[in-house]
């Protein structure tokens, strides 16, 4: 009956899944609460060969390692925190996907929002150089004597093509 259900619920998340998973049938815990603990922990993880995977997601036998580890921990009777934090302990915050925001991570957590930030200062004076730039070369701000004028004219009737009937 035990094998009726944990094929059940093999079949149930791997068809309700948007992605493949990589938890083999072996590693699938008896007791179904206690899988999606596990699933959700090895969600977290990232996977020290793919780096950009999660634990569960990964193909790598590392991956399976750490995998079979998170269901040892939670079958021995560890929380959450508890396993995360052994794992912590063992593979350094690395092994997060989700970094924990702590003083040693604060540079991480804030170093995207304050570049944002100051990408769009530097475009808001850029635009407001650029429209104090455009408005200085107006021409009608600027501001010409009688003198400069009358060269003005005598020159742009000099470059004018003559005009032929």
């Amino acid at each position: 009956m035990k094998k009726l259900l944990a094929s059940i619920f093999v079949a149930a998340v791997m068809s309700g899944a948007p992605a493949a998973y990589a938890v083999q049938p072996d590693e699938i815990m008896s007791d179904p609460a206690k899988e999606a603990r596990a699933r959700d922990l090895s969600r977290e993880l990232r996977c020290m060969v793919c780096q950009n995977q999660s634990i569960d997601d990964s193909d790598a036998p590392l991956a399976r390692d750490l995998r079979l580890l998170v269901r040892e921990r939670i079958a021995s009777g560890d929380s959450d925190n508890q396993v995360i934090d052994f794992l912590v302990a063992r593979y350094g915050e690395f092994v997060l996907l989700k970094p924990r925001f702590t003083p040693h991570t604060l540079l991480l957590w804030l170093l995207p929002p304050l570049a944002l930030a100051g990408g769009g200062v530097a475009l808001w004076l850029y635009s407001r150089r650029r429209v104090n730039a455009g408005s200085a070369a107006d021409p009608a701000r600027l501001h010409l004597t009688e003198e400069e004028e009358a060269r003005l004219e005598r020159l742009l009737a000099a470059d004018a093509p003559d005009k032929q009937p």
